[in-house]
């Protein structure tokens, strides 16, 4: 059964150096790690200016392994003045490569120091950069659900996905009917995260994608663990026995939704 990790920071230290042949090769053992137990694609999400000129580079030694370009709100106090315009630039060559799917990882938290107002004004400019260059989104929120939709109604793009979706099913709905999909990783895997099960469990099938967030995001029973994307199969499990649906047909229609998301012709 393939099925695609739609969110896995593969760049991290964790898989290995970012330049050299040593972390090729590293890169190269992990991605068949994941390969061997059927994942064949995966999104490595941007988030900082450093990191953009290497993800085309990086996803090009490696089938199956694709990129979004953006600025995480967590390296939003280091980023450069004129990020801006270096992300529309980036883009702009991007947008030509199909290996580049989306705008991302972009989005509000509410735990950091940053100020609230400075977090909004770089999500704006990501959002209408992702309506310029037609382009879904691929969205970071903690605690912020509410304050995130209300910018995606005020700045539609054609799709996205809320990575790591954790809210209400209300909260979950309104993403879906503005076209944003829900990415389901490791937190469905914890019986005490009722609130997010019972909303995952709700939704339309065709809403949810898979992901890891590895290195981040461990599931239960690898508490402690560096997350990798050779686990995606016990989310999908996971996901299976929450809507109590034969895993084979699950995945097959999670392909067509990440298909679908990411404006790929075929899984």
């Amino acid at each position: 059964m393939p099925i695609t990790d739609s969110h896995c920071h593969f760049d991290f230290a964790a898989f290995g150096p970012a330049w050299g042949l040593g972390g090729k090769q590293e890169r190269a053992a992990h991605w068949q790690r994941a390969q061997a137990v059927g994942v064949h694609r995966l999104v490595i999400p941007g988030i900082d200016s450093v990191q953009w000129p290497l993800l085309p580079r990086l996803c090009g030694e490696h089938q199956g392994l694709y990129y979004a370009l953006g600025l995480h709100p967590w390296w939003l106090e280091e980023a450069v003045t004129d990020w801006p315009q270096q992300l529309a630039f980036a883009l702009e060559r991007a947008v030509a490569d199909p290996l580049c799917v989306a705008v991302g990882e972009i989005g509000l938290d509410k735990h950091l120091s940053v100020p609230q107002n400075l977090q909004e004004e770089a999500l704006i400019t990501q959002l209408k950069l992702a309506q310029q260059f037609k382009l879904p989104v691929i969205l970071h929120s903690q605690g912020t659900h509410d304050r995130l939709l209300k910018w995606l109604r005020l700045y539609p793009v054609i799709g996205g996905v809320v990575h790591g979706f954790s809210g209400s099913l209300q909260q979950a709905e309104a993403f879906w009917q503005l076209g944003i999909h829900l990415g389901v990783g490791g937190t469905i895997t914890y019986a005490r995260a009722n609130k997010t099960r019972s909303a995952i469990a709700a939704m339309p099938v065709e809403a949810l994608v898979l992901e890891t967030d590895a290195p981040d995001m461990p599931l239960s029973g690898f508490q402690g663990q560096p997350n990798h994307p050779q686990l995606l199969p016990l989310v999908l499990s996971a996901l299976a026995e929450l809507r109590q649906m034969d895993e084979a047909s699950l995945a097959l229609q999670l392909e067509q939704n990440v298909d679908q998301l990411f404006g790929w012709s075929c899984g």
